[in-house]
């Protein structure tokens, strides 16, 4: 299973991320929810958590979660598939 989302922040720059195995895992080890779940009642901090682990796991962000959201205008679902 894999997550594609685009985080654009406050500067207005994009991130597509890319959520593989390691980053749900990681989802499910806080949260205590399945990502099965995610399609039933899916929140925004899910798919911002999500986003955020990617670009932390990829040294692209040393922040802690919620200094980070400081930087983000918004997440969406994408088609596009970060090389």
């Amino acid at each position: 299973m894999k997550i594609n989302l685009r985080v654009t922040f406050n500067d207005e720059s994009v991130e597509e991320v890319s959520a593989t195995a390691r980053d749900l895992v990681a989802f499910e080890d806080k949260y205590q929810r399945s990502v099965a779940k995610l399609q039933e009642e899916m929140k925004l901090t899910d798919l911002l958590f999500i986003a955020w682990n990617c670009l932390n796991r990829q040294k692209k962000t040393d922040k802690d979660f919620d200094s980070w959201l400081d930087e983000v205008e918004s997440i969406e679902p994408s088609d596009e598939d970060p090389k």
